[in-house]
């Protein structure tokens, strides 16, 4: 194939054109689906060469209109920039820098900008913490743009706005997001200290109780993945991290080979905050990760443990996939949708109800305050009134 395509690419993409017809078929990519790629390449190369750009000056943003003519004529297939994900992911292994984003001028793009790169690298939080973050951020700068002048009243009145049209998680975690974006104002000399006390905090109460799947449910779920095929291992293994350890959908996403120490039967763990654990792998599921490694894990350079079923075989983008296997495992097994965190749950309420102490929970789970563990004590109905005191005068 990098023969036939490399007459074809003769402008200034024709020096990878060859390295990328090699790559699509190592990331496992039919040839129908690599065909389709290097027309794209083909026509992507001749657009470049008309108009007298390099390689190196490849964005998305700089091609969108042809994506635009693409659409306009009325093509099948390949019609976002969202297509050159592949081939700018291998200019960038092939050594081609990013080209320099052009110099922001709006002054609130620069702060939010900081804020991000604060958020990530400072306090190592998740990309879906730091979007959100930044977004509160941002619709507090929409309303105040000056912040020199800033006093508790101001803070009070946006907490309110903020806030109003939520459920008690979303307020509280805008109310987290605000406290932390005015620490941070604070720490730039930006604003006068102490104004994140003002954030008040979002009133109310949730009764709800960590809940997990009924009682042999994820029994249910583990039987429903058919492990004949490659798939089906993939999942149960999967399956098995979420209902065994109570692994969170992201810390599953960014498990790596590297993890996995099989002479000491451990795993290691990257939580929250860049924070890195090793727990004990219990047997059944070490079984059901060498089952998937060994004859269902796709051949690839990446180190991820979990791949994609379908070309390109890498890791997962984000914890969506998760969802989709749960989704696939309820409506076979029969029960009604949990997520991953709800398994999560369920690991925690097994544990007690085979007798593990609070404290060892805390150590599976990683939970860094005594209290969240706490929470599970109210699970167990039996163990509860073990503890419970008999009303004074009753019979």
């Amino acid at each position: 194939m990098s023969r036939r395509w490399r007459a074809t690419v003769n402008g200034p993409l024709a020096l990878y054109a060859a390295g990328f017809a090699e790559e699509l078929v190592d990331l496992g990519y039919s040839k129908s689906a690599a065909k389709k790629q290097m027309i794209l390449l083909a026509h992507l190369d001749g657009w470049l060469k008309a108009r007298g750009h390099e390689a190196g000056e490849l964005t998305a943003d700089l091609v969108e209109p042809l994506f635009a003519a693409r659409r306009h004529e009325g093509r099948s297939n390949l019609l976002t920039t969202k297509s050159l994900k592949p081939f700018l992911g291998f200019l960038r292994r092939a050594g081609v820098p990013e080209p320099p984003r052009a110099a922001r001028t709006d002054p609130q793009e620069l702060i939010t900008d900081r804020f991000r790169l604060y958020l990530a690298q400072e306090r190592g939080l998740v990309e879906g913490t730091v979007n959100f973050y930044v977004l509160v951020a941002r619709l507090f700068l929409v309303e105040r743009p000056v912040f020199s002048d800033l006093v508790a009243a101001d803070i009070i009145q946006f907490t309110g706005r903020v806030c109003e049209g939520r459920g008690l998680s979303s307020a509280r975690q805008a109310v987290s997001a605000l406290r932390s974006f005015l620490r941070w104002l604070e720490m730039e000399g930006w604003t006068a200290p102490g104004l994140d006390q003002a954030v008040l905090s979002a009133a109310g109460w949730s009764p709800n109780l960590p809940r997990a799947i009924e009682a042999g449910q994820a029994a249910q779920l583990l039987r429903s993945c058919d492990r004949r095929r490659a798939l089906g291992r993939r999942d149960y293994a999967i399956l098995a991290l979420l209902v065994r350890l109570g692994l969170r959908g992201g810390e599953i996403v960014r498990l790596e080979l590297d993890d996995l120490d099989w002479r000491r039967g451990e795993i290691l763990v990257r939580g929250k905050g860049r924070r890195q654990e090793r727990l004990p792998l219990p047997s059944d599921v070490g079984e059901a990760l060498a089952g998937y490694l060994q004859r269902g894990r796709p051949q690839s350079t990446s180190r991820r443990v979990f791949l994609r079923h379908h070309a390109p075989f890498v890791g997962f983008s984000d914890t969506g996939v998760l969802r989709g296997v749960l989704d696939r495992a309820c409506v076979r097994a029969g029960v009604a949708y949990a997520s991953p965190h709800r398994l999560r749950h369920t690991a925690a309420t097994e544990m007690l109800r085979a007798g593990a102490p609070l404290s060892e929970i805390a150590q599976v789970l990683r939970h860094r305050s005594p209290t969240t563990t706490s929470l599970y004590a109210k699970v167990d109905h039996v163990r509860l009134g073990e503890l419970a005191r008999p009303w004074p005068g009753a019979a």
